[in-house]
């Protein structure tokens, strides 16, 4: 078995290309554009929650603002991806639309890059089932996800893309393409920390490949392509060390709660029983069934004709088992759908080593980005890969049964292309439209939010959350100052209206309290105290109540307990010295 390349599991060339490559590139660019598009249109802008919508917008605010990562913002991850985010202010539309745009992008060209590293095919040797199949993929990925800058979605699509151009250019020998491509997968671990494998990836990919082994100055062609994949670290801690926040980057990043993926590791041991019912039951159908194939595919073809058609009868049973798992999955992180897809992917790729007698390192790759996508506090599952987990185990079964004549023309595979896009974009509208992220239903979104702010154009939600806002622009509007903040759960507010907020924290949830951030957070009151010109919110109504549609009133008393984590809000509302305000549902403390 060979397991030294990457390189080495390249299918057979592709058929010469009978269009011109500027036009079929320009085909692939449109139907991303337009998917995405065409998804923010009718999902992406329907649902809004002024918690975690907003919040790594709120961080690119920051250092768009010339704001140093961890010495004037604290945060348990690395802030790469509020450096990334820094573009969406400069699109050409309404800042969250834009936002929300731009990560559906991301998602696309993300499941596109894992279908070229699979498939060992360039895209633009791709037919339109195959980019069909490619584009119901980026959907699933999505499933019931709300579209916004996020660093999961931002670590996705570095490892995704920087894998893509690194086996690129190691195959081609472009120098500019394996490093663009190191840059990237270097870029991912400091978006989150569980990317950090990323760079790992980069540097086996790299090392074990032939490209590598071969010329008279590969040693220092080495030191440069590693310098490549170490030039985001060392910009960023440079940047930090600079601006004095190397000894609070350290404490911050690593202060957090760890994550070790166990949900997504142990799957049924916890409760084996769990394999017998829906969806992991899949898991077990699918692992049966590849038992069978390696016992029909490892003799070879000395089965004759029975053992490549009980070859065919296994595959399409095991693809019934992934599309059974997606239906069963209901696109629901309880039902653990995205877990029982990365197992299946898991099984997926030994298989498919032991049949063809090659590493498939793109599998592999797939699993891996699974894994540190289910490194999360939150969302501790890879359910932002379940499209391309799923299409992953697809393409690595069928690269282990005999080659089939060519029966279906192109226009059939096209049809049975868009039928899946239409599917799987019918049933994400659906979800969507059940309940959107922390909001209502599609019916119930009424309100647009351009009315209060116009970079907020577009996106809609319901009256309760929307008078939530229209009270925080009003009491803005009301109480002039040079620096406000709205405490706890309101980080969309500052890139939203404009705002600068004095304390370090955007958002103080528990787990996002590291290092010394309870008393920088307490310094900080003390600094607005001896300076002045601040203006401090504390809202009294819970986020859960807004996702819900519950009353939002429109006054409240001075005294109104306000809603606090772990008492921070609370000891920062004692400590202030400013005159107390009221306005809307929000309590505050005022020194113009």
């Amino acid at each position: 078995m060979d397991v030294a390349s990457p390189a080495q599991t390249a299918a057979p060339p592709s058929p010469p290309e009978t269009t011109r490559p500027l036009l079929r590139w320009s085909v692939h660019a449109g139907w991303v554009l337009l998917l995405a598009l065409a998804t923010e249109f009718r999902v992406g802008r329907f649902g809004f929650h002024p918690s975690d919508q907003g919040f790594i917008l709120a961080q690119a605010w920051r250092v768009l603002h010339g704001e140093v990562p961890h010495a004037d913002i604290i945060s348990a991850r690395p802030l790469g991806s509020a450096v990334l985010h820094v573009a969406d202010y400069a699109l050409p539309m309404p800042l969250f639309f834009g936002s929300s745009f731009l990560s559906m992008i991301e998602i696309i060209v993300a499941t596109i890059a894992f279908a070229a590293l699979v498939t060992r095919r360039r895209v633009l040797g791709w037919g339109p089932g195959m980019t069909a199949m490619v584009a119901a993929a980026s959907l699933i990925n999505l499933n019931a996800f709300p579209l916004m800058a996020w660093h999961t979605v931002d670590g996705i699509a570095l490892t995704a893309c920087g894998a893509w151009a690194l086996d690129a250019g190691l195959n081609s020998g472009r120098a500019l393409a394996r490093r663009g491509g190191l840059v990237l997968l270097g870029c991912a671990v400091f978006v989150k920390q569980s990317f950090a494998l990323a760079a790992v990836i980069g540097v086996l990919w790299l090392v074990l490949h032939p490209a590598t082994r071969t010329g008279t100055r590969r040693v220092v062609r080495l030191v440069f392509d590693l310098l490549a994949l170490g030039a985001p670290g060392l910009a960023y801690v440079a940047w930090v060390s600079l601006g004095g926040g190397f000894t609070e980057m350290v404490q911050q990043l690593t202060g957090g709660v760890p994550a070790y993926g166990e949900r997504l590791l142990g799957l049924w041991l916890d409760d084996p029983e769990v394999l017998t019912r829906a969806p992991v039951r899949e898991l077990s159908f699918f692992a049966a069934i590849a038992v069978v194939l390696l016992a029909v595919r490892l003799p070879g073809d000395r089965l004759g004709a029975a053992g490549r058609v009980a070859s065919w009868v296994l595959v399409l049973a095991g693809a019934a088992a992934v599309v059974w798992t997606v239906v069963d999955g209901r696109f629901t992180g309880s039902s653990r759908w995205a877990d029982v897809l990365w197992w299946i992917v898991a099984v997926s790729v030994p298989v498919n080593a032991a049949v063809r007698r090659k590493v498939p390192w793109a599998g592999l790759l797939v699993l891996a980005t699974g894994f540190m996508t289910s490194l999360s506090w939150g969302n501790d599952t890879p359910t932002l890969l379940t499209g391309t987990l799923a299409l992953t185990s697809l393409l690595l079964l069928s690269h282990v049964v005999p080659p089939r004549p060519r029966l279906a023309r192109r226009w059939v595979t096209a049809t049975a292309g868009l039928t899946a896009v239409a599917v799987c974009g019918w049933v994400v509208v659906a979800r969507h439209d059940q309940a959107a992220y922390l909001d209502l239903g599609h019916d119930r979104l009424t309100e647009d939010l351009g009315a209060v702010s116009p970079a907020m154009a577009g996106i809609r939600t319901n009256p309760s959350t929307f008078r939530y806002v229209q009270q925080i622009r009003d009491c803005v509007d009301r109480f002039p100052a040079r620096r406000t903040a709205i405490l706890p759960d309101n980080a969309f507010a500052y890139p939203a209206f404009g705002l600068r907020n004095p304390f370090p924290l955007e958002w103080p949830l528990p787990l996002e309290i590291v290092g010394d951030a309870p008393q920088r957070m307490l310094a900080a009151s003390d600094e607005l105290n001896r300076e002045g010109g601040y203006l401090v919110l504390f809202q009294t109504v819970p986020s859960r109540l807004l996702a819900t549609g519950g009353p939002v009133p429109g006054q409240v008393p001075a005294d109104t307990p306000v809603f606090t984590y772990l008492g921070l809000e609370t000891a920062i509302q004692a400590r202030l010295t400013g005159r107390v305000v009221t306005c809307g549902s929000f309590v505050g403390k005022y020194a113009p």
